[in-house]
């Protein structure tokens, strides 16, 4: 019991800390309003392109993988809204190598606060709610236009895709992070777990090969965060012959990969020594 009102106690100090630092950095960005409108609109465009791509791919063919436009907006649009709101949150734990190699994270170790929430809140970027913005957008033209049987059951997973999703995509940043303590130049190697997870979920699954799904799905559960959901409000086949039942497992694995990347960052910070450990 004591050891659970401990845990307790410092998450509350954790997210007291994460919005003390954040609501700094927000402070300190809208004291220049143009120029964070000017960059939330440079990130917000930026995204743009990837689903100007997909566009200009339908121009040329009706379907991809079997799945129409709308379809491919709907897994887009989870997928883009999920990851914009764990990089928001959780984005800068994937500089954390940069820290360990300069030492600017032994500043972080003698103040009273969780190493995490002060590396997850370091220089809290708003205009990262271009990419979240841009992913609802595209999510609300898919549900525009899908021709979806719709039951309470299918309008509750989407929210859930969206909540599961992010909780996926920020334990992979945390773990990632964590790596970073063995691995100071492990960046680019987090981000293909990352922004490339991102990209691969963007397409339905029957593009690739069973090999890479079945990766994504047992391996690196990324195939929660919008596939197997999507599949089911899809009223889609799982191209791997998995039942439909999964479609409602990604609290359990959020939760799971939470846990999985708590205990791996807290071995990390445990393996720390100093700068060039």
């Amino acid at each position: 019991m004591a050891e659970l009102v401990g845990r307790k106690a410092q998450l509350g100090r954790g997210l007291y800390a994460y919005r003390l630092i954040a609501g700094a950095w927000v402070r300190s960005t809208m004291a220049y309003r143009a120029s964070f409108a000017l960059t939330l609109f440079a990130n917000f465009a930026v995204t743009c392109f990837d689903f100007v791509a997909i566009l200009l791919m339908f121009s040329h063919v009706d379907a991809l993988g079997g799945f129409t436009l709308g379809e491919i907006a709907f897994l887009y649009g989870t997928t883009g809204t999920a990851f914009g709101l764990a990089e928001l949150f959780l984005g800068p734990v994937q500089r954390l190598g940069s820290r360990v190699r300069d030492g600017t994270l032994d500043l972080l170790l003698v103040r009273p606060a969780p190493v995490l929430a002060q590396v997850a809140a370091d220089r809290f970027a708003l205009r990262r709610l271009g990419r979240i913005t841009q992913g609802l957008l595209v999510l609300g033209y898919g549900l525009s236009v899908l021709d979806v049987d719709w039951d309470p059951v299918k309008v509750l997973l989407v929210p859930m895709m969206l909540l599961c999703g992010a909780a996926i995509f920020g334990a992979v940043q945390v773990a990632g992070g964590a790596f970073q303590f063995f691995a100071q130049d492990a960046s680019e190697v987090q981000n293909a777990f990352t922004y490339g997870g991102n990209t691969l979920l963007q397409y339905p699954p029957t593009v690739f090969a069973k090999e890479l799904v079945r990766g994504v799905t047992f391996v690196l559960p990324l195939a929660f965060v919008n596939w197997l959901p999507a599949l089911y409000v899809l009223d889609r086949e799982n191209p791997l012959g998995l039942p439909s039942w999964l479609a409602f497992l990604p609290p359990l694995v959020a939760a799971a990969c939470c846990a999985l990347a708590g205990l791996a960052w807290r071995a990390g910070l445990r393996s720390y020594r100093s700068t060039g450990s």
